[in-house]
Formats: structure tokens, C-alpha cells, sequence
């Protein structure tokens, strides 16, 4: 009863509040607090090294035009047109006038976000898709359009020609300009996929180029816009300058691949899935990023690649971005803690921790499972849709939960404690509910918080902060991480859909808790402006 009255009025009080106070689009800016990238200390890096990086660049300019096609059908063009400044700010924070953190227009005249972007046509139906019989529809790298009013697959590298030629000229030049024989394959196989796309061997080209200093991601990366099939990959690119020294110390983990699968939670029948021998882990400041990795919130680590066929000849690559980490932890994890955590966990939100997360959040993107065990094929077509939510979630969750286990160890460089690590993961999942569930990081973030609420692993205090019950939380991220593992195994579709349904969706408490934070001036996420 006592909870029936505190949630009713909170209730009360959240619509009072909204009926008197218009959001801004200034005030939306505002949840981006503005990060500088400064010219990066090219020390100990060739001219050649230095023009190379500048073509990557061009490259990745080149990437963000194909980006906003794929989003937005008025294209780059559109925040020029606006007006007001902070419209336009906004409009590129987000690539277009719909607001990532839920989907809807913050600009007058649209409606909200179409669920399959510029993908598809916007007056397809499901029967109509599910009858078109051209199996490449499937594919990510194609477009559906309509030509005599029948569908029709439309490859990117032939809807994206103009762009794309521009990119391989760059990754050409720069191809003869590196002096690392390792790059230029790279670059070589890149634009061979970039042309057919079939990027199998330019994958396994960046995965053997090990001893270079600096890096390129580019291409169609991630089904992060596909709302409708979660298939369709969106073009991004990463421009980045490695840390030798802590890539050195990361690295010492990717031996231990196959002893942390065989970790895993859950029956072992779930998770038979080795991964290659080849995987490594690198430690990377982004100098520059377009595309999809510049839209909205910015991600502070990528796992990659993820074939599925190349994971499990090769492995895959962890790239943890320094810079990148630290100007999330303090800008927005440390102060959720302050505002959201009651006084005795606060000291447990670390620095050292949140790092450590990370790296082990990124490894275990490259766990679990990849292949159904009851052959529904790959874990990616079997759940459809709720396939990619399931898998940032399963990721959260178990890379907190081998965190612990290390710290516990003692097998981290960095000194801090399994309370350490629950708490700031605490802390992060809350502040990350804030992501909103337009996105499949969003509904990642907000199905743990409210899974980790259901089992009472932390308490929404009436003081309107949060304990956190260890021992819980520690039960609740191996119990979580079993199932999904499960989930992902047999395929089951109704099972993920079931579980999106019932924790996917943010609660009055959640709502409560961006109240706080936006009346104390905390940030969402963070965007880029470079030196």
C-alpha cells in the first residue's frame, strides 16, 4: 500500500511537472555536454603516418554523407536550412529532426522516426516483404526500393557509388603511401569490399594488422537504425591513434578467451561456441568518428568484427577508447552516482572500475553463442528484431559479471573491489536508462535496470536515491546472463520478446530519476568538437 501511494504520487507530480514546462530544443542541446578531441601528439609518427591519417579522415567524411542517406531522405543538407541555432545543433547531433533518446520529432511538421529509416520503403508492409522472393533481402548491405511498384534489392555499393568511389580513392592514396605492408592490405581488401560488399577478407586483413599505430573501422558496421528487421548495417567510421603501452597490458587477455567462455554462466550446452585464437585487445583515443559512431550518444568501446564465420576462424578485435571512457565516467557517471546513490555506495563509483567494465563488457561481446544449438541458424536471424537488444544486454551483464570475478582475483593491474564494480555498474545502467528505448543500447540499458529493480538487487528509496544490495546484484547479472545466453542458443524468439515486453520499458522511478538529473544540469552523453 505505502508503495501504491509513493508511485501515485510520483505519477501525480511527473505530469504536473510536464503539463508546466515546455521542453526546448536549447535545453535538448544541453544534454550533450561538448567534449574537444585536440590534435592528437603524433610523436614518433611519420609524414607518411601523419597523411595517411589526414586521408582516413577524408575517408570518414565521405562515410558520414552515405550515413545520412541511409537515415534521413533530405540528406546533410537538411540542418542547413534551418534557422535557429540550436536546431541546427541539434539536428546534427541526431542526423535528422527526429531525437534519439525516444524516437520522436523534435521539429515541427514530422511525424515520429519510421521504423526501417530510409531502408525500406515507407509504404511497405510485412506481407509484402515476407512474399518478395529475392533472398538478398536479407542481406545487410542492400536496399529494398520499388521499381514499377515491385519490390526490388538494390546493393549499397551500387546506391552509394558517387560516395563510395570518393572513399576508395582515399584508402587508394593512402594505400601508397603507408609504409606498413600490413595497412596497405588492409586498406587494399577494404576496397574490395567496399565494391562488392563482401568484406570477409578485408576483415580478416584488419584483424592481422597488428603492428600498426594508428586505425581505421569504416564501412556498414552495425544494424543500429533497422527497427523494422534489424539487419540493414549503417555506415560509420572510426579514426584512431593507438596507446601502445596499456594495448600491451590489455592484450595479455586475449589468451584467455576460451577459459572465460568456458566461465560463462548457465548450462555449458548454451555457450559451446570457441572463439578464434587470433582475438586481441586494443587501447585507442578516437581522433575523429562519422557516421552512425558520431549519431546521437557516443560509445566508448566496439568489439569487432561481427561475422560470425570470421569470429570463429579468427576471433575478434576489442578497441577500448580511452579518451573517450574518461570523459563519460566524469561527466556523467560519477555525478549520476553523487545525485542517484544513497551516501554509503558513492565511494564504490570508481574511476579504475568503470574502465575495467568496459574492457570486459567489450570481450564479451565476442562470447556466448553465435549459432543456434537446434538449427534456426545464426542467433541474429533467429531473434529477428529484438536480437541486437538482447545481445548489448547480454554484454552489460556479463562483462560486469567477469569484471567482479578478475577483481576478486586480483587478476587487474588496477586495485578496486567487487563492490567496486557493482556499484559504478549500478551507476552507469541507471544513467544509461536515460538513452531512452528509440535504440537497441537504450532498451539494453533500461531491461537490466528494471530486471535488476524486479529482484530487488537495488531499492528506489522514498529519499529518491538507491540502494544496492551486492550479494543481489551479483545473483541477479549471473541469473540474467544464463538466461539470455539461453535465449540466444535455442532461438527463442517468444522468450526475447517476452523479455523486452516486461523489462524493455522505462518505470515511474526512471522517469523520477531524469527529473533529478536534468534539474541538476548532468548531461545524457556527450558530442565532439575537434581541435
Amino acid at each position: 500500500m505505502k508503495k501504491f501511494f509513493l508511485l501515485t504520487a510520483l505519477a501525480f507530480i511527473l505530469a504536473v511537472s510536464c503539463s508546466q514546462e515546455e521542453v526546448n530544443v536549447g535545453r535538448l542541446v544541453e544534454n550533450y555536454a561538448l567534449v574537444t578531441i585536440p590534435a592528437p601528439d603524433l610523436t614518433g609518427i611519420t609524414d607518411n603516418g601523419k597523411e595517411v591519417l589526414r586521408l582516413y579522415r577524408q575517408a570518414a567524411d565521405e562515410v558520414d554523407k552515405i550515413y545520412w542517406q541511409q537515415v534521413f531522405a533530405e540528406g546533410n543538407s537538411f540542418p542547413g536550412t534551418l534557422a535557429d541555432p540550436s536546431q541546427k545543433l541539434y539536428a546534427e547531433i541526431n542526423y535528422g529532426p527526429w531525437d534519439r533518446l525516444d524516437g520522436k520529432a523534435f521539429l515541427p511538421g514530422y511525424g515520429n522516426r519510421p521504423a526501417g529509416a530510409c531502408f525500406y520503403p515507407e509504404d511497405m508492409t510485412a506481407e509484402e516483404f515476407d512474399t518478395f522472393a529475392d533472398p538478398a533481402k536479407m542481406s545487410p548491405y542492400t536496399l529494398i526500393r520499388r521499381e514499377g511498384g515491385a519490390l526490388k534489392t538494390v546493393w549499397y555499393h551500387d546506391a552509394y557509388a558517387a560516395s563510395i568511389s570518393k572513399i576508395e580513392d582515399y584508402l587508394h592514396r593512402a594505400a601508397d603511401v603507408t609504409i606498413k605492408e600490413s595497412v596497405r592490405n588492409y586498406l587494399l581488401k577494404m576496397i574490395d569490399g567496399l565494391k562488392t560488399d563482401d568484406y570477409y577478407e578485408s576483415y580478416k586483413a584488419w584483424l592481422e594488422m597488428t603492428d600498426s599505430k594508428m586505425d581505421l573501422v569504416i564501412g556498414p558496421i552495425e544494424a543500429v537504425d533497422d527497427a523494422l528487421y534489424g539487419t540493414k548495417a549503417s555506415y560509420g567510421a572510426y579514426v584512431l591513434l593507438k596507446n601502445l603501452k596499456r594495448t600491451d597490458e590489455l592484450n595479455a587477455l586475449s589468451a584467455r578467451m576460451p577459459e572465460f567462455q568456458q566461465m560463462l554462466p548457465g548450462d555449458p550446452a548454451d555457450h559451446q561456441f570457441v572463439p578464434g585464437s587470433q582475438s586481441d585487445i586494443f587501447s585507442c583515443n578516437v581522433l575523429y568518428c562519422s557516421g552512425y559512431t558520431n549519431a546521437g550518444f557516443k560509445v566508448i568501446g566496439i568489439n569487432f568484427p561481427y561475422d560470425a564465420k570470421i569470429q570463429e576462424e579468427l576471433g575478434t578485435r576489442t578497441i577500448i577508447f580511452d579518451n573517450i571512457i574518461r570523459e563519460k565516467f566524469n561527466r556523467t557517471v560519477f555525478p549520476v552516482g553523487k545525485a542517484l546513490l544513497e551516501e554509503v555506495e558513492q565511494p564504490h563509483v570508481d574511476a579504475s572500475a568503470f574502465y575495467w567494465i568496459i574492457v570486459f563488457r567489450e570481450i564479451a561481446k565476442g562470447l556466448g553463442v553465435k549459432e543456434t544449438v537446434n538449427g534456426k541458424g545464426t542467433v541474429a536471424e533467429a531473434l529477428g528484431n529484438e536480437a541486437l537488444a538482447l545481445e548489448k544486454a547480454k554484454s552489460n551483464v556479463l562483462g560486469t559479471w567477469l569484471c567482479a570475478q578478475e577483481a576478486e582475483a586480483y587478476h587487474i593491474s588496477a586495485i578496486f573491489h567487487k563492490e567496486d564494480v557493482l556499484a559504478t555498474f549500478v551507476a552507469n545502467t541507471i544513467r544509461s536508462t536515460r538513452f531512452g528505448a528509440a535504440d537497441p543500447t537504450g532498451i539494453a540499458n533500461i531491461l537490466v535496470y528494471n530486471y535488476l529493480l524486479d529482484n530487488k538487487a537495488i531499492i528506489w528509496n522514498p529519499s529518491g536515491r538507491y540502494s544496492i544490495d551486492y550479494e543481489k546484484t551479483w545473483s541477479a547479472l549471473e541469473t540474467l546472463g544464463a538466461e539470455i545466453l539461453r535465449i540466444q542458443a535455442h532461438g527463442d524468439i517468444e522468450a526475447a520478446r517476452a523479455c523486452i515486453a516486461k523489462y524493455g520499458a522505462a518505470g515511474l522511478e526512471s522517469q523520477s530519476d531524469k527529473r533529478v538529473l536534468e534539474k541538476a544540469d548532468i548531461p545524457v552523453d556527450i558530442r565532439f568538437a575537434y581541435e
